[in-house]
Formats: C-alpha cells, sequence, structure tokens
C-alpha cells in the first residue's frame, strides 16, 4: 500500500510503532499452518492457509442480523408475551435492545481499532485483561455457540411437527444438519453470499409480518375486527407471575426480561468474529455495528409492539416450546383473523430462520475454536485450512456437537429446546459482563499510552458509561437468571442448574488455566502494558481506499440490507 492511501497518514503514529518484539506464537496475523517436511521431519511454513478477508460490509450485517432473527423472535417472544404481558414485553425488549448498544458500540470500538484473522472476544480478553481471561472466554464461548446450532435445529423440528407426517423426524434433523454443515465447507465468500440471501429472506418475512399485523390492527382482514388496543384492554397491558399484586408484576417483568434475553444473545459477539474475514474492517466494522443497532431496534423493539397489539397473552397456544409451531404470535394472529393458509406460510419463514440462524453459529463456533487454536489456548490442529481459508479441522470438530439435536428423537423437543435456552442465556450473560470489563480495559490502556483518539477508526460518544451501565445492569440480571425457582413450590433441578451453569464453568476454566500455567500471568495486564501496536501496521497497510472498494450496487437499501 503506498503511502497516499488516507488510511495510512490517519494513523501514522501507530504504523511507526515498533512491532519487532512482537511474539509470532501469538499474533493472529500469521496464521501459517505449519505441516511437518517429509524429508527432514521438521517443521516448516508450507503453504499459507489462513482465513480469508471474503466477507463484503452487508455480508458481515446480515450474517449478524440473520444470527439474531432466529426462532427466538417468532416462537419466544410469544412465551415472553404470555409471561408478562405486552406493556412488559415491549419494555423488556426496549431494555435489552439498550443493553445490546452498549455491548455493540463497545465491541465496535475496540475490534474495528484491531480486526486480525481469528479475531473473537476471547482473543481481546487475552490481549487486553489477562490470559486466563481469554482462555475461560474462548471456551465458554465455543461450547455455547456450539450447542446453538442443534438448538435451532430443535426448534426447526418443533416447525416441522406442525405439518403430520410419516417421515421419522430424525430424516429432517439429517437434511437440515447436511445442509448447514455443507455450506460451511465452502469458502467464506459463498457462505457469505448464501447466509446474505437467507437472511434478506428472513427480513423480507418480517416485514410482510409487520403489514400483516398493521391491516389485522385496523380490521383489513377476512373478519374486518378492528382490534387497536383492545388486548391491552383486556387481558390486559402486564400480567402477574407466581405471585399475585404489585409483587407478581414486578416478577412477571423481571422473567419477561430474562426470558427475552436468548433472542439478543451473542448477537454483538457476530460482528466481531466476521471482523476477522471482513474487507475493509477498519472501515466497514463501524458502520455496520450502527446499522445493526438500527436493525435491532426495527425488528425487536417494533416487532414486540405489534405482537402486543395482535396476539391476546392468555392465548392458550402462546406455550413456548410447545410442539405446536402456531405457539407463534404472528401464526395465532393470522388464524384468528381468518387469514387461510398464512399460518403455514409463518412457519416456513420459521423455519428457515432456524436454518439461517444454525448456519451461522456454526460459523460462530469453527471460527471461535480457530481463533483459540491460533491463539494457542487450544490444540494447533485446529489451526488447519484449506487453500481456500476454511478451518476444515475446527468445522469437523464443532459438527459433532450438532448430533445433540437427534436428542429430539427419544426426548419431547420442547423440553430440549428449554434446556438450550437456558444454557445459552446463562453464558450470554457472563459474555456480556466481560465484554464491559475488556473494554473498558482497553479504554484506560488507550489513555495510558497516550494514543490518538482522532486516529481510531471508531470512539462511541456515549461511552465508557454506557460499558459501566450496561456491565451492571446484567451482572444483576446474571443472578436472576433462574429466580424463580427459588419461590415456594417452584423448584426445578433441570431449571437452576441450567439457568446458571455458565457461572461455575467460567470459573473452572479462569481459575484451572491460572494454576496450570502458574498462575497465568498478572489478574489484570497494567495499563501501560497492554499490546496496542502488534498487527496494525498490517492491517493498516491491507486495506483499500474507499473510491476503490466495490459492492456500491446496493447503494439505495444500505440502512436495511447495506
Amino acid at each position: 500500500m503506498s503511502d497516499s492511501n488516507p488510511i495510512s497518514t490517519r494513523n501514522a503514529p501507530i504504523q511507526t510503532a515498533d512491532v519487532s518484539k512482537a511474539d509470532p506464537s501469538t499474533d493472529l496475523e500469521n496464521g501459517l499452518c505449519q505441516i511437518p517436511s517429509q524429508k527432514e521431519g521438521q517443521v516448516k511454513n508450507i503453504i499459507q492457509v489462513e482465513t480469508v478477508r471474503g466477507l463484503k460490509s452487508r455480508h458481515t450485517q446480515m450474517i449478524a442480523i440473520g444470527g439474531a432473527i432466529g426462532t427466538g423472535l417468532f416462537i419466544g417472544s410469544g412465551e415472553s408475551l404470555s409471561i408478562g404481558g405486552p406493556l412488559f414485553l415491549l419494555l423488556g425488549y426496549s431494555l435489552l435492545t439498550l443493553l445490546v448498544f452498549c455491548i455493540v458500540t463497545a465491541t465496535t470500538e475496540f475490534s474495528s481499532f484491531l480486526p486480525v484473522r481469528g479475531s473473537s472476544v476471547a482473543y481481546f480478553g487475552h490481549r487486553f485483561v489477562s490470559s486466563s481471561m481469554g482462555f475461560a472466554l474462548g471456551w465458554m464461548y465455543y461450547y455455547v455457540f456450539a450447542i446453538t446450532v442443534p438448538s435451532e435445529i430443535t426448534a426447526a423440528a418443533l416447525v416441522i411437527d406442525y405439518w403430520p407426517s410419516p417421515v421419522n423426524i430424525a430424516v429432517w434433523i439429517t437434511i437440515m444438519l447436511v445442509v448447514i454443515v455443507g455450506l460451511n465447507c465452502f469458502p467464506v465468500k459463498v457462505y457469505g453470499e448464501t447466509e446474505f440471501w437467507f437472511a434478506s429472506i428472513k427480513v423480507i418475512g418480517i416485514i410482510g409480518l409487520f403489514i400483516m399485523a398493521l391491516v389485522i390492527t385496523c380490521g383489513g382482514g377476512p373478519n374486518y375486527k378492528a382490534i387497536g388496543f383492545a388486548y391491552w384492554h383486556s387481558p390486559g397491558a402486564t400480567n402477574e407471575y407466581i405471585v399475585s399484586g404489585a409483587s407478581g408484576r414486578l416478577v412477571a417483568f423481571i422473567a419477561t426480561l430474562r426470558f427475552s434475553v436468548y433472542i439478543f444473545a451473542f448477537t454483538p459477539e457476530l460482528l466481531v468474529i466476521t471482523a476477522g474475514e471482513m474487507q475493509n474492517p477498519r472501515q466497514n466494522l463501524p458502520t455496520a455495528g450502527r446499522r445493526f443497532f438500527i436493525r435491532l431496534v426495527i425488528f425487536y423493539i417494533l416487532g414486540a409492539f405489534l405482537i402486543g397489539l395482535i396476539c391476546p397473552s392468555n392465548n392458550n397456544q402462546l406455550l413456548g416450546g410447545s410442539s405446536d409451531a402456531s405457539a407463534s404470535p404472528w401464526a395465532i394472529a393470522a388464524k384468528d383473523a381468518g387469514i387461510k393458509g398464512l399460518d403455514s406460510v409463518i412457519n416456513v419463514v420459521i423455519l428457515l430462520s432456524a436454518w439461517s440462524a444454525g448456519n451461522s453459529w456454526l460459523y460462530l463456533a469453527t471460527r471461535t475454536l480457530y481463533s483459540m487454536a491460533t491463539l494457542g489456548t487450544a490444540p494447533k490442529i485446529f489451526k488447519r485450512c484449506t487453500a481456500s481459508g476454511v478451518p476444515y479441522m475446527s468445522l469437523g470438530f464443532t459438527s459433532l456437537f450438532s448430533l445433540l439435536a437427534y436428542m429430539n428423537v427419544s426426548s419431547s423437543a420442547a423440553t430440549v429446546f428449554n434446556w438450550f435456552v437456558n444454557l445459552v442465556n446463562s453464558g450470554a450473560y457472563v459474555s456480556w459482563v466481560c465484554v464491559c470489563v475488556i473494554y473498558i480495559r482497553f479504554r484506560k490502556a488507550t489513555v495510558a499510552q497516550g494514543l490518538d483518539v482522532a486516529g481510531l477508526p471508531y470512539r462511541s460518544m456515549f461511552q465508557p458509561y454506557a460499558a459501566y451501565f450496561a456491565g451492571c445492569v446484567i451482572f444483576l440480571l446474571l443472578w436472576l437468571n433462574g429466580f424463580t425457582v427459588f419461590f415456594p413450590e417452584q423448584w426445578d433441578t433441570s431449571t437452576f442448574v441450567t439457568s446458571y451453569v455458565g457461572i461455575p464453568i467460567f470459573v473452572i476454566f479462569y481459575l484451572g488455566h491460572r494454576l496450570y500455567t502458574g498462575r497465568g500471568g498478572p489478574w489484570l495486564i497494567p495499563c501501560e502494558e497492554v499490546d496496542l501496536v502488534t498487527g496494525i501496521a498490517e492491517i493498516v497497510a491491507a486495506e483499500v481506499p474507499a473510491s476503490r472498494r466495490s459492492g456500491r450496487w446496493f447503494e439505495g437499501f444500505k440502512i436495511m440490507f447495506g
């Protein structure tokens, strides 16, 4: 890259830093696969087999929003509505969107500063906080991402059961697994393009549901019944849960908030990991982060509001994880309005959503394992990539977790799905608290080392206050995750274990790493010693000026699809 590159000029102070002392064993930019020489039996760098920056900005953004638009938004929202009522559903989604905004601005700032190949939140935890945090986060992320794939397949199995069929569910699970794993075997550019269109279908489907909701609310359905805010008056805007009175309403709100986390869980982390394979990440990632938040507001807050208008919270079909796919409030509304056949169309969209989300989560889990292997916290064999940049050993091993979906053959799909929901929520809380800690350490390191703020690709005006706020609220929610089991006659061992298992798992990984590696270094890397240099020069040099970038054909739909 010539010196005329505007990005290089903007980041000149960073480029001139000394990187000669960097440890190549921990530099994710190396990405070389080492294999034994046949003649000498020595390890040599044969070919460069690193992941490839084949994802365009539109790919990255749609992968992120595609992972977010899963079964939780279609079916899980129904259980949240039945627990808290339309007002608590709207308030819960609004608060969670605010928290996710705080997390996204934090992750966008430090990941756009250092968008290395194989980047992940665990990598930044290792680099900005401590090696033990990076190790614990990496393996926690990995197991949660890996089990989310069978979770989405399980949800898809619930939808398939809507249509009577003599075909055993194991056949459909096999078909879904083959397609999901097969798509991840292609180069990331092909995967990104496929997921872009998959996610686009889901987005179009969501928009169609919004239109349907407005039509039904205004009395445009076949029954010509104008609903308006009728369901906010009867059965009511809020519900009581477990106990009665004001205490019951408070419990209902917290329970609604807790259950709704599954819909938002790990969506910010998707942007961080795709940064490692994004073209021009220091330019595109800030844009992706800003547009991602806008989509959360549109899809989740507006969606929650419309759901509360078209479906009563006391509908007996609103049973999260029900074997009847009409448990989706959208399908219930279409059926109640007398629109024939639309419930089946909605279930097709839900099925595609689960399929697409499973595709995204397998990609995420695979890259997480690859990142750990490159960092040295997982076996080196998982660094191996194909010539096109697919980490095939990580993909093959991670795909084995997807076989958990076959539990549906012998157990209730609803029960299995709820297990997965609790496990994912537990990991999400731990992850977001750690993101806030990582960002605060990064922010303090930039101040301590006198980094030129004007040279950063992105810095939010709401930070670091947003990180402190989100960290405190999420830490509180972490301990409230399974609070309902402590009420009289509400104890359930499986709910308790799955609600809190993420805490001991993280602690065991963290302390185990410190003990195994001789205390694992300092609890917190001093701000003056945080590495803000290694890899920056190479990243900046690889950037392409904005005038030379391609893919501008979708300019008119940048906010929704760009």
